[in-house]
């Protein structure tokens, strides 16, 4: 593991979301969240393209549920959770999806404004 952890940012409802999880869910999800602030991937998880582009999905189950939390660590220089959610079926909802979508499309829309630059304008040639 890396000694350099990338900071972490929660968006939307993803963090009070994330604290309605069962205390021991919770702390499992903050262990595998810590784990990808340090450059590695979580024990279980799978890449969510459907959402967009470097999202991936933690996955932890229990005898209560199924639980998931969506995040992207390839965007600048933090960990972004998206959304986290307790599923009640294999497939993953539509409106988690969608909602975990939007929030990229957001959060993208920002970090470009943040870093475009001020146009410059070009000098006519005569």
């Amino acid at each position: 593991m890396t000694l350099t952890r990338k900071p972490i940012e929660f968006l939307g409802t993803a963090l009070s979301d994330l604290r309605e999880f069962p205390s021991e869910v919770m702390r499992e999800m903050g262990y595998e969240l810590a784990l990808v602030q340090e450059g590695e991937d979580p024990s279980d998880w799978k890449p969510m393209s459907i959402v967009g582009p470097g999202v991936k999905e933690i996955r932890i189950s229990d005898e209560a549920g199924i639980y998931r939390s969506l995040y992207v660590a390839s965007l600048g220089s933090k960990v972004y959770v998206l959304h986290c959610f307790q599923k009640k079926s294999q497939a993953t909802p539509k409106k988690d999806i969608d909602l975990a979508s939007k929030r990229l499309s957001v959060l993208c829309r920002e970090l470009r404004s943040k870093n475009a630059k001020p146009k410059q304008k070009k000098e006519k040639q005569k």
